[in-house]
């Protein structure tokens, strides 16, 4: 089998797999790499793996997420390269994954790599297999671009160590919150010992060592993944997790994928999530790492799900702040960010207004760049709701 029509193969599940994608309008003018791959139109580009992705810093880059090898010595039940599955499997060698993307590097296609794999022989076996590739890539072809590395479960403390000395975001994906509803999604994985542990190393690795050792002088970000709606999770179950992942471990990004169902796997039958659990979980998740609430404030139903038709920061500003809205000009940075509409840069650009004077009306938050209509019930200017004060114009 050719190398694009690998990556075709590997790419058709890889939206499985959340990672920094971001929907941009790119140039659709051809490209040609040396192994003979041409790419033109988005949709091209996806079919082999190529995504937009959204850096820390904001730029996006043309990102390949691909994986070693799509045959899994491991059951998990919504998962299309499970073992027994009838599938057709792909392989790369490290060598020539290596080769591959540094071809597609260099023609311009891609600018970051996002590497998985499937477990043959064992996650340690495997783990240096994606290290050897990684390894390749950094030495042998002089690639310093971004690159997010999956870790396999149970990886070991000196394959992390490697790991964080090569690149830029390293992935464990826990899959369920709970080792109960692990235990339905992946039988032969453990949540604790396997998913958990090499997270810890990780932190602890970031706390004892010096971070000059890692890739580029400072240590990779972590993320997860977590399988949405297959086996009863509830919102509350996943935002524990995603709590202590933020505030114990360091995590950058916890993702999400609502769940779908996949032919001939054990959870066929089960009803897809909707988008919209999806993305209320993302806004949640936001919440607890970026805007200073606490797990116990965000509006869990009686089942523990947060709300469908509201996000959960206006549901909580309708209980809280309706009767008992933000005076802009005192407020501390923690109560800014609970007005809906108002995020760390708005937070940040009304402080640093407020120093040079009162701000009185909403023309004065607008000439700041920020957009006024979802805080407008919220908060007081000098004392006076805004829509109060309009009707003086």
């Amino acid at each position: 089998m050719d190398v694009a029509l690998k990556l075709e193969s590997v790419a058709s599940q890889m939206h499985l797999e959340p990672a920094e994608e971001k929907q941009v309008v790119v140039d659709d003018a051809p490209q040609i790499a040396p192994c003979g791959i041409t790419v033109g139109k988005q949709a091209k580009r996806e079919s082999l793996g190529i995504y937009n992705a959204a850096m820390p810093g904001g730029k996006t880059i043309p990102l390949l997420k691909t994986m070693l090898t799509t045959a899994c010595e491991r059951n998990c039940a919504y998962c299309p390269f499970r073992a027994g599955r009838n599938y057709r499997r792909t392989t790369f060698k490290p060598e020539e994954m290596a080769k591959t993307f540094h071809q597609m590097e260099q023609a311009g296609m891609v600018q970051g790599l996002f590497l998985s794999s499937g477990i043959i022989k064992g996650s340690i076996v495997t783990q240096d297999k994606l290290l050897e590739t990684v390894e390749i890539i950094r030495k042998r072809y002089r690639f310093n671009g971004y690159i997010h590395l999956k870790v396999m479960p149970g990886a070991e403390k000196a394959q992390l160590e490697r790991a964080m000395q090569l690149t830029d975001r390293l992935s464990v994906n826990l899959e369920g919150p709970t080792e109960q509803r692990l235990a339905t999604l992946a039988p032969m994985k453990q949540l604790s010992a396997e998913l958990i542990r090499p997270l810890q190393l990780i932190e602890e690795i970031r706390r004892t060592q010096p971070a000059y050792t890692g890739w580029k002088r400072r240590w990779p970000s972590t993320a997860t993944q977590f399988v949405v709606g297959a086996v009863g999770d509830t919102d509350l179950e996943l935002l524990q997790a995603t709590d202590y992942l933020y505030h114990r471990l360091q995590l950058r990004r916890t993702y999400f994928s609502a769940f779908s169902p996949i032919r001939d796997t054990p959870l066929e039958s089960v009803a897809a999530t909707p988008p919209i659990r999806e993305a209320r979980l993302y806004q949640a998740s936001f919440l607890l790492r970026d805007y200073a609430f606490d797990l116990e404030e965000l509006p869990f139903s009686a089942d523990g799900n947060l709300p469908h038709e509201v996000d959960p920061k206006m549901a909580w500003a309708n209980v809280h702040l309706q009767d008992e809205p933000v005076e802009l000009n005192h407020a501390e940075r923690r109560q800014l960010l609970r007005v809906p509409g108002i995020g760390p840069w708005s937070a940040d650009r009304i402080m640093e207004a407020r120093r040079a004077g009162k701000l009185r009306d909403l023309r004065d938050l607008q000439q700041l760049g920020l957009k006024t209509k979802r805080m407008e019930r919220f908060v007081l200017l000098d004392g006076h709701r805004p829509n109060h004060q309009l009707r003086f114009f």
